[in-house]
């Protein structure tokens, strides 16, 4: 190995780095529970993709309901931060900024004007064409020269008073001001290019709220660049109406030649109907959350921006189009905002994209959540809206059923995915590892003797070597005894009275039939799962520690029949029967035992005594149970007893009529009943499976 594959990377810890790598296996260990209750794998994944891991793997996979939490807690405190009441507080100060600087630039030309030489004083004739026709008034008049003409001073004063007297006549809104003085000829340069300036960026919001690179298009908008606004939107109105005809439109040379008005990520026509639709939204959203007489003013002002009527008809057509193609009302969204930090106008449209992205995203997880899985869930607008953190946790979720699928525990059927027999396994090792975990050590294991064995699977253990013994050397022990013998040095000579070997243990082959009671009681009451959890351990048992047995799993309700441990977790409450022919489940028990030599034994777990039997060909059930129903079953009884098969029977319930039948069964078979709870099935029954399999013989 090169020493470079031993390097490792290292960086600063920004919050988002996985620590707790989380394998395949300890997802289906998660899952174990979920998948022998109810068998549906993708019912037990969706569960996990809403709820994540739920503490069974220390909180490392979060659901989607935390994103949605994550989201809704947001989207709170976006609410309770801004206030929509100053909205256009901005635009009132700029308005009022421009009126009190033409004040000011009034009152410095009657200055100037009156106190010139004559030969410099405007033309009276001209004055309503000058930049200033008013005056100061009596009290803020300074002392003019004599030199000015008395008749025209009075003029220029007259001039003077009249721009003041509009100035303080205008309209109290923002949105009056900026009609009445859209025009006015404005006597000071200084305060035509404010106004100019405001009017300019106010455009530019207005068809923002259309298409989103407008911003960068009308920057410094020129006539010409007006022009190519409405060249845009009639050959966008042009495409949109081929489509209402049920026609093709060529949208990418409408992108072509007009595609700095839109993102570019934006590549057919039914992406930029969405997006201008979505864009209009956010200034509906925007009206619906504000007071009646704002959203007034707020129209008003929006109806007063633009002056070419040209581009205003286009634009009012292109937005009935667009509502008969696809309603914006469906992004649209009123927001109750009670904070205090104001907003502008190009700020408050800027909250409104992100409240209707919270939304969006929200509508993407609920429908995650319940139908389509986490990999319909945008991670772009996840990081963009919640975070980096949040992005990777999604991620994670969606890798699940790929980690799952590599490592053969999963695989696609058709569009849905299955376990693997792997994945089988694994269930079965976990309700193994569940069932003996509950079990206190010294309890385990209890059924070993002193006496050993002379073959079968080699112990810990050594002893010295007597003729016959599997020569299963302990070369370390043998060499201690002849240096304790001999003493130290070399060489070392062995004697045969110095060979140990290692201690074995017989095994008896054991064949088991677990007989488990499916009819609808079991169902109906929730047994059924702990049967089925000690059928998956049981086997997991014995195809890991004692290959050399054989084990079958039996079902019996109306009828009996055998059962596949692959096929336990897809057996759910809706297959029940009524029923519980325990006849027949012994008659097919003994035919599969009867295949094999060695220890025979049926488990049987059951809730009720038998109400069901075979009478000639068919199937008789009766509840209360007849009396031959018992006769039957108890006669099958017998000829298991016959044959050396041993019946344990696990009761569920504390019935009389159950415990009376199963002493009568317990007496004729010399098997062993037991009474146990749900929780409690699978330690009784595999630590008896423990105890009576294996022997030590010495």
């Amino acid at each position: 190995m090169s020493a470079s594959a031993d390097r490792q990377r290292y960086s600063r810890w920004d919050n988002t780095q996985n620590l707790d790598y989380l394998t395949a296996e300890e997802m289906v260990d998660a899952l174990s529970d979920e998948l022998i209750a109810d068998g549906d794998l993708w019912s037990a994944l969706r569960r996990l993709y809403r709820w994540g891991d739920q503490g069974k793997l220390d909180g490392r996979v979060p659901g989607l309901q935390e994103l949605l939490e994550k989201l809704r807690k947001q989207r709170s405190e976006e609410l309770a931060r801004h206030n929509l009441g100053s909205l256009l507080d901005q635009i009132s100060q700029r308005l009022q900024d421009i009126v009190d600087t033409e004040r000011t630039g009034i009152e410095e030309r009657l200055n100037r004007e009156l106190v010139a030489p004559e030969s410099e004083q405007p033309d009276p004739g001209e004055a309503g064409q000058q930049p200033s026709e008013q005056g100061p008034t009596e009290r803020e008049r300074p002392q003019q020269s004599p030199s000015v003409d008395p008749a025209l001073r009075k003029l220029l004063e007259q001039v003077a008073n009249k721009r003041m007297q509009f100035l303080d006549s205008l309209p109290p809104e923002p949105a009056g001001q900026l009609r009445e003085l859209s025009e006015y000829e404005f006597m000071n340069p200084e305060a035509a290019a404010k106004f100019a300036e405001l009017q300019q960026m106010l455009q530019q919001q207005a068809l923002q709220q259309q298409f989103q690179g407008m911003k960068q298009a009308m920057e410094g908008m020129q006539p010409e660049d007006l022009q190519r606004t409405r060249e845009m939107v009639r050959d966008l109105n042009e495409m949109l109406e081929q489509r209402m005809r049920g026609m093709d439109p060529d949208f990418q040379s409408f992108k072509q030649k007009h595609g700095r008005f839109f993102p570019p990520d934006i590549n057919a026509l039914d992406e930029l109907i969405e997006h201008l639709q979505k864009q209009r939204a956010q200034m509906q959203s925007l009206l619906d959350s504000m007071s009646p007489e704002q959203r007034r003013q707020l129209e008003e002002l929006s109806e007063n921006l633009l002056k070419d009527d040209a581009l205003r008809s286009e634009l009012a057509q292109m937005a009935a189009m667009l509502d008969q193609l696809l309603a914006s009302d469906q992004f649209a969204n009123s927001y109750n905002f009670s904070g205090s930090q104001p907003l502008g106008l190009q700020q408050a449209m800027e909250l409104m994209e992100r409240m209707q992205g919270l939304d969006g995203l929200e509508q993407q997880l609920d429908a995650a959540m319940y139908s389509r899985g986490p990999g319909s869930v945008d991670v772009d607008a996840v990081r963009e809206l919640l975070g980096p953190e949040a992005a990777q946790q999604l991620e994670q979720l969606q890798g699940l059923t790929r980690v799952l699928e590599d490592a053969g525990l999963i695989q696609r059927k058709g569009d849905q995915w299955e376990l693997t027999p792997r994945a089988i396994r694994r269930i079965g090792q976990q309700a193994l590892q569940d069932i003996f975990g509950k079990l206190s050590r010294d309890r385990f294991g209890g059924h070993k003797t002193d006496r050993q064995g002379v073959g079968g699977d080699r112990m810990d253990e050594s002893k010295p070597y007597a003729f016959g013994d599997p020569f299963l050397l302990d070369m370390k022990q043998t060499m201690m005894n002849a240096v304790r013998r001999e003493g130290s040095g070399t060489p070392l000579r062995l004697d045969p009275a110095d060979f140990e070997v290692y201690r074995t243990e017989y095994n008896t082959q054991s064949s088991t039939v677990l007989m488990i009671d499916m009819s609808r009681s079991m169902m109906l009451r929730g047994l059924f799962f702990a049967a089925k959890k000690v059928a998956l351990a049981l086997d997991s048992l014995i195809r890991g520690q004692f290959p050399r047995d054989n084990l079958y799993i039996i079902g019996f309700a109306y009828v009996a029949r055998e059962m596949k441990p692959a096929d336990l977790p897809a057996i759910t409450s809706t297959e029940y029967e009524y029923g519980t022919n325990l006849e027949h489940g012994l008659m097919l028990a003994r035919r599969l035992l009867a295949r094999h030599p060695g220890n025979k034994q049926v488990i049987v777990v059951t809730d009720g005594e038998p109400t069901a039997h075979l009478e000639g060909g068919r199937v008789i059930f009766n509840y209360p149970p007849l009396r031959e129903t018992y006769q039957a079953t108890l006669a099958e009884v017998n000829r298991c007893t016959k044959e050396r098969i041993v019946i344990n029977t696990f009761m569920l319930d504390r019935s009389p009529y159950l415990a009376s039948f199963v002493e009568q069964l317990s007496k004729l078979n010399r098997g062993r009943a037991f009474y146990a709870t749900p929780e409690r099935l699978g330690q009784y029954v595999l630590v008896d499976y423990m105890s009576n399999r294996r022997k030590n013989l010495g």
